[in-house]
């Protein structure tokens, strides 16, 4: 083998312990872990620790907190110490946790060469917001950094001239003292120097798109400039021998007994409450025809809005991914760019843009949107150039200066105006159509709209993953989306299973789809009996404010439903609210007015708690859940096990949906765990850099996770606990099975306990059962609880001005 083969596949070793970090202005939760999956978890964060520092356990101080709250159930914490071998009192046995080391920190020609790489970095995948960009992109950063070394005066001297024409020469030349059995070695802790940007290198490269398309980069172009540069700064390139930072075999076993314990307890209220739920269902009646069934996202925040839209009237609200099932590209009507409206599993298939179809509507559009975008033009000059800032203000005068003053201090007053200005400015959806109808294939290969067979295989889908017989004259495929202002970190609070952008495009083609009468007819040919008067349509959820608008007309017919719909949406909208505030210090009396200042205040740090608590994954009937209160704790997604006889559907939602819900969750576990290294601080001293990420102050690496106002209730107190996902099933044992049969990287999730799974089954009594390990299932206890039990406790609520 050649060494630059040698050099090549070394990298791509090395890269699988590297997590992918999508661009902040698409921010996708996964796990930053996820090149550890293949090992089990008490292994992969203990190697984790090792390389990049990070705690992978929650903290004595949390688990202390559990305990006493009552969110540890004791028996069965002291089961599980048992099963380790420890006896004694949970509390003594807690302070052998533990608290986390401080991480080593780099020598100073380390931090040297780091300084000026970042420097680079940031320069080169810059998308669109520097004013001043790295010369040379178009030919890769290894490339275009050669011809700017030279005139960096802190490059040190004779590094630019001793560049090779490749990157690989430049990695071979620096490794040519150390044997081939280290360069694997020295790649991992090279690249786990810096877990943001190699993280990010590696995503962009291995999706491509148009950035990296226009200004390629890999990571070995950056291990080659990186590389070079510790050579020349003379810093240490040899890697180290034996753990670093990771605890003790016996801490980290206290603290995995721990963790097992509060998830137990966690899911075993979750079983109980379903298992008696589905008793209660076998005996129960069929429902009457709804007025309406409402599908939304099977995101946490669905599930508190979906509780108080069904309490308003005879209403059916349903859970089904938030991309409904259409993996496309999108274009808005005036979107400069297409983006990817689909979990990052799934390649898009179509690719659909908006297109106007309202000349006076469009013009009346455009003119307001010319006169916004020329103010937010203004706002960006003065955020980027301060000299200018300076000049700006002393020559518009007072004026400007109280107009600053209103939105720092009555942010509130100043959303009316903007939301008056904003409702005198028509959307892309009042005056435009979408292309959904199969027009070309487009320039990038990807087919223009869907064909008739392709509409009514994602229309049938749909009905068959949910489990649908009967239909409403009403149906809703609701989308979401979030609203704040001066928030990097907007797009993590849109829909995770539209890559971090809103679904209501994707609600809206599915609407279109159902709609369309050559899709009926095929439908009742596949046995879907859609009644004449049923009526879709489309609409978006606002998470932090709770609105929810719907698109679309109706029928004269139907006036009187969707004029009631809104007025119970409205109604649902105001008890929701009231929850979500309250859990976050807020005046529930005024709810609405609460949350919308939060999505207007530009100093709000937590405009909403975005899936902040996500614990459990819900597959089955909504009847189950209905009653129930998820405390916006659990996904939630539609599925009838006696509608899928050969288990297609359950497949396809263990592969999907589960797949994603747990990357979510296990962003949210490691960024509360070890915020300073699996998320990204405070965000009162956060940096945005290059429209792609964020920096701790000034510089240095990406931050990769998320902040801590988005998990935490105030400097002390997490409101997100730190528990792996538990996904729970009503369907025959047998059938989850044979879904999981043909699908290794599902089973390995599971027998290396990345998850946990149990399945309620209908055809056993609706006996639990708990997935071991190598597709085997072990019977959970009878609970003695015959109804629902009520929670032990509540997450703790932040404080009104949160002091983090």
């Amino acid at each position: 083998m050649s060494t630059e083969s040698t050099i090549e596949d070394g990298i791509d070793s090395a890269a699988k312990t590297v997590g992918a970090v999508w661009p902040i202005h698409s921010f996708v939760t996964a796990n930053p872990l996820s090149g550890f999956e293949d090992v089990p978890f008490g292994e992969a964060v203990t190697q984790a620790a090792d390389l990049l520092g990070g705690r992978g356990y929650p903290s004595r101080e949390t688990f202390r907190a559990a305990l006493d709250d009552g969110q540890i159930d004791r028996e069965t914490l002291a089961s599980e110490l048992a099963d380790r071998g420890y006896e004694g009192e949970p509390e003594a046995l807690l302070e052998r946790v533990d608290t986390g080391v401080e991480p080593e920190a780099p020598d100073d020609e380390a931090e040297r060469a780091d300084h000026v790489l970042t420097k680079w970095l940031s320069a080169f995948l810059d998308e669109g917001h520097a004013k001043w960009s790295m010369p040379n992109r178009d030919d890769g950063f290894y490339a275009a950094f050669r011809e700017v070394a030279e005139h960096d005066g802190e490059v040190p001297d004779g590094v630019a001239a001793s560049l090779p024409e490749t990157p690989t020469e430049a990695i071979e030349a620096v490794l040519e003292p150390y044997p081939e059995s280290q360069w694997v070695p020295v790649f991992e802790e090279q690249l786990a120097a810096l877990p943001g940007w190699t993280g990010f290198i590696k995503q962009r490269d291995d999706d491509g798109g148009t950035w990296q398309s226009a200004h390629p980069i890999t990571l070995a172009d950056y291990l080659a400039v990186r590389l070079s540069l510790l050579d020349g700064f003379g810093a240490e390139i040899e890697p180290s021998i034996g753990p670093g930072s990771a605890g003790s075999d016996s801490a980290d076993e206290i603290a995995e007994a721990f963790l097992t314990a509060w998830e137990a307890s966690y899911r075993s209220e979750v079983v109980d409450r379903v298992a008696a739920e589905s008793r209660k269902r076998e005996e129960s009646e069929s429902a009457d025809r709804p007025d309406a069934q409402l599908v939304f996202c099977i995101d946490t925040r669905s599930e508190v809005i979906r509780r108080h839209i069904e309490a308003t009237g005879e209403y059916e609200t349903h859970g089904y991914a938030g991309f409904f099932g259409v993996p496309m590209e999108y274009q808005g009507y005036d979107a400069e760019v297409s983006v990817d409206a689909c979990p990052p599993i799934l390649d898009p298939q179509h690719r659909v843009s908006e297109v106007p179809t309202d000349g006076d509507t469009q013009d009346r559009h455009d003119r307001w949107s010319s006169l916004r975008e020329a103010a937010g033009e203004v706002v960006k000059t003065l955020k980027t150039n301060p000299a200018s800032a300076f000049g700006f203000v002393e020559n518009a005068g007072s004026g400007y200066g109280v107009a600053l003053a209103a939105r720092t201090l009555v942010p509130g007053r100043v959303r009316d105006l903007l939301t008056t200005a904003d409702d005198a400015v028509p959307d892309g959806h009042e005056f435009c159509d979408q292309i959904v109808q199969h027009q070309h294939t487009h320039a990038d290969g990807l087919p223009v709209g869907l064909t008739r067979e392709e509409k009514v295989e994602y229309a049938a889908t749909a009905f068959e993953l949910m489990g649908w017989t009967e239909f409403g004259r009403l149906v809703v495929f609701t989308g979401h989306a979030s609203e704040t202002a001066n928030n990097p970190y907007d797009s993590s609070l849109d829909c995770g299973a539209c890559a971090g952008n809103p679904g209501g495009p994707n609600a809206r083609v599915l609407a279109n789809i159902c709609a369309d009468p050559e899709v009926k007819a095929a439908l009742r040919e596949r046995g879907f009996d859609v009644p004449g008067d049923t009526v879709f349509l489309a609409g978006e959820h606002n998470t932090t404010t709770d609105e929810i608008e719907l698109y679309g007309d109706v029928p004269e017919s139907h006036a009187d439903d969707i004029e009631r719909l809104r007025a119970d949406l409205d109604t649902a909208r105001e008890n929701a609210t009231a929850e979500r505030v309250e859990s976050m210090g807020g005046d529930a009396s005024a709810s609405v007015d609460d949350a919308e200042r939060r999505a207007a205040d530009w100093a709000e740090t937590r405009p909403e708690w975005g899936l902040a608590g996500n614990a459990g994954f819900v597959v089955g009937p909504r009847e189950l859940t209905s009653d129930l209160d998820l405390d916006g704790r659990a996904f939630l997604h539609s599925y009838d096990w006696a509608t899928d006889p050969e288990g297609d559907a359950l497949e396809a939602i263990l592969t999907g949906p589960m797949v994603v819900t747990q990357w979510i969750n296990a962003q949210y576990y490691f960024s509360t765990v070890d915020n300073a290294v699996y998320g990204s601080g405070s965000k009162v001293t956060q940096n945005p850099v290059g429209n792609v990420g964020v920096y701790q102050g000034n510089g240095g690496d990406l931050m990769t996770g998320l902040p801590l106002q988005s998990l935490m209730a105030d400097d002390e107190t997490p409101y997100h606990q730190p528990l792996r996902l538990s996904t729970v099933v009503h369907a025959p044992v047998e059938r989850v099975t044979d879904a999981l049969a043909d699908h290794e990287e599902l089973t390995q999730l599971l027998d290396n306990g990345w998850l946990s799974l149990t399945v309620v089954d209908p055809t056993q009594d609706h006996r639990a059962f708990e997935y071991e390990r190598d597709m085997a299932w072990e019977p959970v206890s009878e609970s003695t609880a015959t109804e629902p039990a009520a929670p032990e406790t509540e997450r703790p609520v932040a404080p009104a001005a949160a002091d983090d």
